[in-house]
């Protein structure tokens, strides 16, 4: 998405920061019902589905099957899981998921 004027990126940060700052999971949870149409809130909902998923190491075409998922938001999902400082790695991590390590064959 070209962000040229710095909507996005202003607003995303702005956001960020208050829902930072609050506790209230009740009232963040109201905020992005309202916020998103159902259609937004299935999507957003499924991707941290999908991310939870490739954590415990569940096949991508598992994941695609049981979720409705394209191969290709499983294989973005599970790519950015696996960047250095993956804010993936870390927001599972807080929220006390256990990151399962696929062991690479020889």
């Amino acid at each position: 998405m070209n962000d040229e004027t710095g909507l996005v990126s202003t607003n995303l940060t702005e956001m960020s920061k208050i829902l930072a700052a609050t506790a209230d999971a009740g009232l963040i949870e109201d905020f992005m019902y309202s916020l998103f149409t159902q259609a937004e809130a299935d999507e957003i909902a499924k991707r941290w589905a999908l991310v939870k998923r490739i954590a415990e190491g569940v096949p991508q075409r598992a994941i695609a099957a049981e979720l409705g998922l394209s191969l290709c938001k499983i294989t973005r999902g599970s790519r950015e899981l696996k960047k250095e400082n993956s804010s993936f790695r870390r927001m599972l991590e807080l929220g006390g998921y256990e990151i399962v390590e696929k062991k690479r064959k020889a």
